[in-house]
């Protein structure tokens, strides 16, 4: 049986590590490298990096300080922020990341999903999608959640593995920041159409929102950040909790 998988989230921005709340109220952390070192040793099983700003202020990700946190790190980098062209993927992969996360990039230009899966193979190319409800209906956002698109979010979802992504994040806007537990329905409503890896993403508050999170069919991995930045849930004694009930993982 595939194991589960725990996997921090670094959201950059002007260098630092930030979290906010909904996609709002964005406040300073720590130092992205420091705390790579820290995710790198606690039983982590990859690392998401997020330059959140990139895409908005229409500029390149900042590949130095993900150069700093890849020599910090043995285990898989995920990193995303302003990839609109094979040149960003290129980039990014040369500068430490081991696959690259495309989100409003694709959604402006879907092809580039199946050109990069192309060019360096589909288990390289995660799709990442920041999905709320807009009436009853998930709706697909772009530029970091500024920007509803009106597209629902099951049907982009499918669009994307058909056009070559490995992988999915799905990040729940409703549920970020605010440590009520995953977005569980919307998680099952993309799951069900989905045969790739899904990492869910948002509402992370305690270690039993991972168990109910893995009860669900066709869910790879958990995403969090703050409950990890904080040091209110311990990985490894996560890991330890998850596996007494039955999860698969890593330890």
């Amino acid at each position: 049986m595939i194991t589960k998988r725990i996997i921090p989230c670094l959201d950059i921005r002007d260098g630092q590590v930030v979290k906010g709340v909904k996609f709002k109220d964005v406040k300073n952390v720590e130092d992205p490298v420091a705390m790579a070192r820290f995710y790198n040793e606690s039983g982590a099983d990859e690392l998401v990096f997020y330059d959140i700003t990139a895409t908005v202020e229409k500029r390149p990700l900042f590949t130095d300080i993900l150069e700093r946190v890849a020599a910090e790190i043995f285990i898989p980098l995920t990193v995303g922020g302003s990839i609109n062209s094979l040149d960003d993927f290129d980039r990014v992969l040369k500068a430490g990341a081991d696959k690259v996360s495309v989100n409003s990039g694709a959604i402006k230009n879907p092809q580039l999903i199946s050109a990069a899966a192309e060019k360096y193979g589909d288990q390289c190319v995660v799709l990442s999608m920041d999905v709320a409800r807009v009436d009853g209906n998930f709706h697909v956002f772009a530029k970091g959640g500024r920007e509803d698109t009106g597209m629902d979010a099951v049907e982009w979802a499918v669009q994307g593995e058909k056009l070559g992504a490995g992988e999915l994040v799905i990040n729940s806007i409703d549920a970020d920041g605010v440590r009520g537990g995953f977005d569980l329905p919307m998680l099952e409503a993309i799951a069900e159409k989905i045969d790739v890896p899904i990492i869910a993403s948002g509402g992370a508050g305690k270690m039993e929102d991972f168990l109910q999170l893995f009860a669900l069919p066709g869910i790879d991995a958990g995403l969090a950040a703050s409950i990890f930045h904080f040091r209110q849930v311990d990985i490894k004694e996560l890991k330890v909790y998850l596996s007494s009930h039955g999860i698969q993982m890593r330890l």
